[in-house]
C-alpha cells in the first residue's frame, strides 16, 4: 500500500457519471493506493469501461449487516437496493494498472482521489453506473492550537499502538512526519489501522477534517485499550506458565537431592500419588484435600510417624472407586428366577424382595427402606442378599458386625490417632471397586450387649 506525497496536485474535474465497483470488506480512502482483486463479470466490465474513458471509477463498500449501526447514522446510510446496496459515501479513484491473473481474477491497482456521494444508480446491460456528487476540496486549515494538539495526540497514539504490537507499514511513521493537513492525516492513519468496514466508513463520511482527525484519535485510544488488555492477558498466561515451569524445576531439584540422599524410592511413591490424583475423577473437595496433604507429605521426613498417617490417609482417598458405578439391571423376572434357583420355598420373603425392587424400578429417586432379614442362623439371610446383588448386577459386600464394641470400627477412626484405619463401610467400597455395591450388615443383633452398645 502506498500514498502520494502532500505536494501532489489536486485532482482535476471528474465526470459525475462513473462506473460502480462495489467492494467487500474494503473501504478506500482518498490519497490511498491499494490493489483490488475482482472476479465477477460485472465488476470486470465496469473496470474495462473505466479504462476506455478517463480511467475513473467509483468505489464503495457493501453495507455490512450489523445491529450496531443506528438507523439515523448518516455515515452508514445506504439508499441503493440489493445487489448494489453499497454505502452512499465512497471514493472516486483512478485506475493505475490492471492485470489478469491465471485463476481468472483481475488485479486492479487504484488510487483514491476524492470523496463522493451517490445520488442515483443506472444499471446497464453490462455494469452499473452511478451519478455522484463530489465533496468539496478540503482547504488546508490554519495551524491553530486545537489542530496542533489533535495532530500531536494522533501521532503519539499511533506510535503507542505500534509499540504495543500493532502491525503497521514500516514507512507510515516517517510519512506522518511530513503530513500537516488534518484531513489527509486522518485518511492516512484510518487506512492503516485495519479497522472494520463500519468504523472506516464512519471516518470516511465525516466532512470536517478536524472532526475526522478527532474520530481517528478516538479509535486509536480504543485500540490502545484493547492492546493493553491483550498484553495483560498474555502476561498473566506467561506468569502461569512460568509458575508451572518453576514448580517443575524445583521438583526436579528435590528429586536429585533425594536421589543423592538415598530417598529416591520414597520420592517415586509420592510422584506416583501425584499422578494418580490428577488422573482420577476426584470431586473438588477431595482433590483439594489430596493436594494439600501431598504438599504436607513432601515437606515431611518420610520415616516419621506423621508421614505414615498422612500417606495412609491419601492412599485411602485414592483407592476409593471414584466415578465407577455398576449399572442397575432391575428386571423383575430375572430377579424372580435368580431367587427361585438359589433358594427353595421362602415365598413370603421372595415376594417382599420382588415388591421392594418393583417399587424401586417405578420410582428410582424415591427413598426406599432398608430390608431387614430376621431369622435363626443358617436359614439363608446372607445368601438372599448375595442372590439379589447378582440378579440386579451389583457387587456384594458383607460387613460382619459380630464382636464390634466401638462405633469407630464402622465409621472409621480419627486419623490423628496412631493406628487409625478407615471404617467398615469405606473398606467395603474399596473392596467392591464400585460406588454402589449392595452392602449387607450381617449379625446386627450381636451389637449392644452392654452399656456401651
Amino acid at each position: 500500500m502506498q500514498y502520494d506525497s502532500e505536494t501532489d496536485a489536486p485532482p482535476r474535474e471528474i465526470s459525475h457519471h462513473l462506473p460502480l465497483l462495489p467492494l467487500k470488506e474494503i473501504v478506500v480512502f482518498p490519497h490511498m493506493i491499494i490493489p483490488v482483486f475482482i472476479s465477477e463479470d460485472i465488476c470486470i466490465q465496469a473496470v474495462e469501461a473505466a479504462l476506455r474513458q478517463e480511467r475513473k471509477i467509483f468505489l464503495s463498500a457493501f453495507k455490512v449487516a450489523s445491529g450496531n449501526a443506528e438507523p439515523e447514522d448518516e455515515a452508514l446510510k445506504c439508499t441503493l437496493n440489493p445487489p448494489f446496496d453499497v454505502y452512499d459515501v465512497g471514493t472516486v479513484c483512478s485506475i493505475m494498472r490492471t492485470r489478469k491473473l491465471p485463476d481468472g481474477r483481475m488485479k486492479v491497482l487504484v488510487q483514491g482521489l476524492n470523496k463522493a456521494c451517490v445520488k442515483s444508480l443506472k444499471v446497464s446491460d453490462a455494469y452499473p453506473i452511478v451519478t455522484v456528487t463530489e465533496s468539496k476540496q478540503e482547504e488546508l486549515l490554519s495551524s491553530s492550537t486545537s489542530v496542533e494538539a489533535v495532530t500531536r495526540s494522533v501521532r503519539e497514539s499511533l506510535e503507542r499502538v505500534a509499540s504495543l504490537g500493532k502491525v503497521l507499514s514500516p514507512d507510515i511513521l516517517m510519512i506522518l512526519e511530513d503530513v500537516k493537513d488534518p484531513g489527509k492525516l486522518a485518511d492516512l492513519v484510518g487506512s492503516n489501522l485495519g479497522l472494520g468496514v463500519e468504523d472506516s466508513q464512519r471516518i470516511l463520511a465525516i466532512e470536517n477534517p478536524l472532526d475526522r482527525l478527532s474520530a481517528v484519535h478516538s479509535l486509536l485510544s480504543r485500540e490502545i485499550e484493547v492492546f493493553q488488555m491483550q498484553l495483560k492477558i498474555q502476561n498473566q498466561a506467561k506468569e502461569e506458565i512460568g509458575k508451572i515451569h518453576k514448580e517443575h524445576y524445583l521438583r526436579e531439584q528435590i528429586r536429585a537431592l533425594k536421589s543423592e540422599l538415598g530417598d529416591s524410592d520414597s520420592r517415586d511413591e509420592i510422584e506416583a500419588l501425584w499422578q494418580q490424583s490428577t488422573s482420577l475423577p476426584l470431586s473438588t473437595l477431595a482433590k483439594e484435600e489430596v493436594q494439600r496433604q501431598l504438599k504436607r507429605l513432601e515437606r515431611m521426613h518420610l520415616d516419621s510417624g506423621e508421614a505414615s498417617l498422612v500417606r495412609t490417609h491419601i492412599e485411602t482417598i485414592l483407592d476409593l472407586p471414584w466415578g465407577k458405578l455398576s449399572p442397575d439391571e432391575l428386571d423383575i423376572k430375572k430377579v424372580a428366577r435368580a431367587l427361585e434357583n438359589d433358594h427353595f420355598g421362602l415365598r413370603v420373603v421372595k415376594d417382599r424382595i420382588i415388591e421392594y425392587l418393583a417399587v424401586k424400578k417405578l420410582n428410582p429417586c424415591a427413598k426406599s427402606p432398608i430390608l431387614c432379614f430376621s431369622g435363626p442362623p443358617g436359614v439363608g439371610k446372607t445368601s438372599l442378599g448375595r442372590s439379589i446383588a447378582r440378579a440386579i448386577g451389583r457387587q456384594f459386600e458383607r460387613i460382619s458386625l459380630g464382636g464390634v464394641r466401638d462405633e469407630a470400627d464402622i465409621r472409621g477412626h480419627r486419623r490423628t490417632y496412631v493406628g487409625a484405619f478407615a471404617g467398615r463401610i469405606i473398606s467395603a467400597l474399596r473392596t467392591a471397586k464400585t460406588l454402589n455395591p449392595l452392602i449387607m450388615l450381617d449379625e446386627i443383633d450381636k451389637l449392644g450387649h452392654d452399656y456401651r452398645g
